[in-house]
């Protein structure tokens, strides 16, 4: 299952808006990232410090910065895929939440 996200969440002083809901998995950004690369968190649940995080490339692709979620192998390659073709969403996100001035890529 997933689900597209449009409303923003509050947890403790930062705003978490959820991007995507893949199953159990939630993907969101934590607003007080916006000076980092393009990137998502994923966890199941609420959103936790130590949840894995997946950098966007400009040609459409992630990169695993952590899987401090310990997601299994086979449901985090389903998720980078489901990530990857999402894209276009993520960044479109990205911008409304950030900025324009704030999209730009790991590599």
């Amino acid at each position: 299952m997933l689900t597209l996200f449009s409303n923003m969440q509050n947890a403790e002083e930062f705003r978490l808006p959820n991007v995507l809901r893949i199953g159990s998995y939630y993907v969101y950004f934590w607003t007080n990232e916006n000076t980092e690369p393009v990137h998502v968190h994923i966890s199941t649940g609420k959103p936790v410090p130590d949840s894995t995080k997946l950098w966007l490339t400009k040609s459409g692709h992630c990169i695993v910065a952590n899987n401090n979620s310990q997601i299994p192998d086979h449901k985090l390659n389903k998720l980078i895929e489901i990530i990857e073709d999402q894209f276009f969403y993520i960044c479109n996100k990205w911008v409304e939440t950030f900025g324009k001035d704030t999209l730009k890529f790991y590599c």
